[in-house]
């Protein structure tokens, strides 16, 4: 399999080409266009309480689409999520694990377990919901998760306060905390409020827009 992102940061697509009998797993919705001879099947996201949790709670899809070339030749397929953002590909060795936040999720190739877990009331407090999405790998593999605006990669050796929106993905290792941005005065009066403070030594991938941003931007142009 040779995967290519395309368009970074503001418009972002992957093409990935599959030789035969590979495959590639997607988002609902993710494919932009695909080989006519390309087999794609529906399936259930992990079975169908799971797929139910990461639907209701985890901000994803019911189903999974998997792009297998059944056939005798290279064949593509494109795929590009909903927002204008950036999209990473992470290569995943087994053992590996990433927490994503909803909605960041695109695809995957090889072997990689997708499930939902308690996320906390801090991730719902800062508007990211009460369940995050976390992926194992049981082999290797390759994860492609995206956001609105860039995606910028930091590594966290004590602590980090990130606002709200803003957090894309992070080891499971961090711990997630509210925070005020600065002091009480200056976190109440100065637009920021409470922020995460994330804690402990791992990576965190931060967007630089934020979707709840660009709504409070909007929405007093249509009234």
């Amino acid at each position: 399999m040779k995967a290519q992102i395309m368009g970074n940061p503001s418009f972002s697509h992957v093409r990935v080409d599959l030789a035969p009998g590979e495959t590639v797993t997607a988002e609902s919705g993710a494919m932009q266009s695909m080989s006519a001879e390309l087999d794609m099947k529906a399936v259930t996201n992990g079975g169908f309480f799971s797929a139910l949790g990461k639907r209701w709670f985890g901000g994803e899809s019911f189903f999974v689409n998997r792009f297998t070339n059944n056939g005798s030749g290279t064949m593509r397929v494109t795929l590009s999520q909903d927002v204008p953002g950036d999209i990473i590909e992470m290569p995943m060795a087994s053992g590996d694990v990433l927490s994503l936040q909803k909605g960041a999720y695109l695809a995957h190739t090889g072997d990689l377990k997708l499930k939902t877990a308690w996320a906390g009331f801090v991730s719902w407090f800062s508007g990211e919901g009460l369940i995050k999405l976390k992926v194992t790998a049981g082999g290797a593999g390759s994860l492609f998760f995206g956001a609105y605006g860039g995606i910028l990669e930091r590594q966290v050796e004590g602590d980090l306060k990130v606002d709200d929106g803003h957090l894309v993905a992070f080891d499971p290792a961090l711990k997630l905390k509210v925070a005020l941005a600065g002091g009480l005065f200056s976190s109440l009066f100065g637009g920021e409020g409470f922020v995460t403070r994330v804690t402990g030594s791992g990576r965190v991938y931060i967007q630089t827009r934020s979707i709840k941003g660009l709504a409070s931007w909007l929405n007093p142009k249509f009234r």
